[in-house]
């Protein structure tokens, strides 16, 4: 008589809810992704410049970054699944909206409510993945979270760029609105999560608000100092030392608060604490070189929106490759902090190398640059969150991963933030030193001349693939030379990434799940071996009998990352 494996019935579970998920993540990566090589397109469209860029992905990260926290403190508190769905639905809703855009102002902040739904998604699908999935054996689905990486950011700049040079830009912004209707249908049908126990509430709103007000300030200032005011004026003191008070009385709520949006207690932890520190500079990677890159391929490479989606494949590929690859291996083998520690190197060789290109560097050289930093990411991104999902107390567990989100995102705001203000600064700079040789190109256009100076002279970003060849040439060096120069301010944030993965304490991966561990912590089996306390919750829910030494032998057994 044959017996079916015991982890069959478990993965029929599983997978029903997690492409629910799934669905969810897609939605929310292929509304950015879509968007992303035609930015340059929307912002000359609509008369921006390169500050407005800029904000167009700052005010996104901006509030994705703020809300995350606020979303992680609330699936702690309310039903998981309504709150995933509510988030789906703000953020295709903006997205939507987003598409009827009239200058960039209108743009930013329908970008800006967009990313509160995008941090609800962020901080939720990791709650509700520990939730029903063990850190030990997440890798193994690692392949599924592999497959919606790879269409959304692949297919997404592909699909983005034909759509804009077909039909126009404004289509990107409806295309994710069929999968976001499938995504809370299925999520309705199979996300089945277990009842909570309801008690008394106090939602933190002064944290909220002090925590909005100090990130706010601080990119405001970040992006506008150099530009509309001095580094050293009025408005930079008014503004940091805002920034400072609100951060400063954001920690004294949280400290008396008994419902803290996030709460200090976590970085005791050193798990935490080195995660979140390496997760900033994971955050700036990924968003910041990601989003100039793509202006890089356009902006010094002359290349269309289509092209630029292609171009930036390899960073893609190294992505997805790693992520799948590492998760598994994780998964087989319990260890993950030799990947991790892979990982960081890979960010600080990817980014600086990135800092060394210009508009002639050799693309193959570029692809191999770009497939390091997205190898880096890879490695570093969901591992980060998952070794702090490893030892989070069961009833901070929204708290916890959303607070590794949390400071990714931060990350990656600040990062796109001064970065972008870097690269607006480098190329005013670069277009005054060649301005006399943009001045003997142009009048060597003849009566055509006019209107390719007054395109310069706007201050609106440049459509350089319609530039003619002699003035391209030299844009192109301005914008490479500006890109690089702002991907060189990632490296020592990388380094200190690197730094605290070494420090990372190498704690073995546990095979519960987050509800397991409560249960089994309700029934006093903290000590017990998995399958032991899961079989005596299922029985008869008492006390199995034991000898003395089993404790230990669980512990001892643990503690060698084998399972017992």
């Amino acid at each position: 008589m044959t017996t079916s494996s015991p982890e069959a019935p478990a993965q029929r579970r599983v997978l029903p809810a997690l492409i629910g998920l799934l669905l969810g993540t897609f939605v929310s990566m292929l509304a950015s992704t879509v968007v992303s090589t035609s930015l340059p397109v929307i912002v000359h469209d609509l008369s921006g410049d390169q500050n407005a860029y800029t904000w167009v992905i700052t005010a996104t990260l901006l509030t994705t970054a703020i809300s995350t926290p606020i979303w992680g403190k609330l699936a702690d508190l309310f039903n998981r699944k309504v709150l995933i769905q509510i988030a789906i639905a703000i953020f295709v809703l903006a997205t939507a909206a987003a598409g009827f855009s009239q200058n960039t102002d209108m743009l930013i902040g329908f970008r800006a409510v967009q990313g509160l739904g995008a941090g609800g998604l962020a901080a939720l699908s990791q709650v509700i993945m520990a939730d029903i999935i063990s850190p030990r054996e997440r890798g193994r689905y690692m392949g599924l979270f592999g497959a919606v990486m790879a269409v959304a950011t692949v297919g997404g700049p592909l699909l983005g760029g034909v759509i804009t040079d077909a039909f126009g830009w404004r289509w990107n912004f409806f295309v994710a609105l069929p999968f976001a209707v499938a995504a809370l249908l299925i999520q309705q049908r199979t996300l089945h999560l277990p009842a909570r126990a309801t008690r008394k509430v106090k939602i933190d709103y002064l944290g909220i608000v002090l925590l909005s007000a100090a990130v706010s300030l601080l990119l405001v200032w970040v992006t506008n100092a150099g530009s509309t005011f001095e580094w050293a004026s009025t408005e930079t003191f008014l503004m940091v030392g805002g920034a400072v008070l609100a951060a400063i009385l954001f920690v004294v709520v949280e400290l008396r608060s008994s419902e803290p949006l996030v709460p200090l207690t976590l970085f005791r932890d050193a798990t935490f604490t080195l995660a979140t520190i390496a997760s900033i500079a994971t955050g700036l990677a990924m968003f910041g070189t990601s989003v100039f890159l793509s202006q890089y391929m356009q902006m010094a490479r002359g290349a269309t929106p289509t092209e630029a989606g292609v171009m930036t494949i390899p960073m893609i590929g190294g992505l997805l490759v790693s992520s799948i690859v590492v998760g598994a291996l994780i998964s087989r083998f319990g260890h993950w902090k030799p990947f991790l520690i892979t990982g960081g190197v890979l960010l600080i060789a990817g980014t600086f190398l990135l800092s060394t290109i210009h508009y002639d560097t050799n693309f193959a050289l570029v692809s191999l640059y770009m497939a390091l930093l997205g190898a880096g990411v890879g490695m570093t991104m969901q591992n980060l969150v998952l070794v702090v999902q490893n030892t989070a107390n069961p009833s901070q567990m929204g708290a916890a991963s959303s607070g590794v989100t949390f400071f990714r995102s931060l990350g990656g705001t600040i990062g796109v933030s001064v970065m972008g203000a870097a690269l607006a600064s480098m190329a005013t700079s670069l277009f005054t030193d060649r301005a006399a040789d943009l001045q003997a190109a142009i009048m060597g256009l003849g009566e055509k001349g006019a209107a390719v100076a007054q395109t310069l002279q706007s201050g609106a970003i440049p459509q350089v693939s319609t530039l003619p060849e002699s003035v391209r040439v030299i844009v192109e060096d301005i914008y490479a030379q500006s890109i690089a120069h702002s991907f060189l301010i990632a490296v020592p944030v990388a380094i200190v990434s690197l730094i605290a993965i070494v420090f990372l304490p190498n704690r073995p991966l546990t095979r519960m799940t987050t509800t397991e561990r409560v249960a089994a912590s309700e029934a006093d089996l903290a000590t017990v071996s998995v399958p032991e306390a899961m079989a005596t919750l299922s029985a008869t829910g008492t006390m199995p009998t034991q000898d003395a030494a089993s404790p230990r032998r669980a512990r001892r057994d643990a503690e060698m990352g084998e399972d017992v």
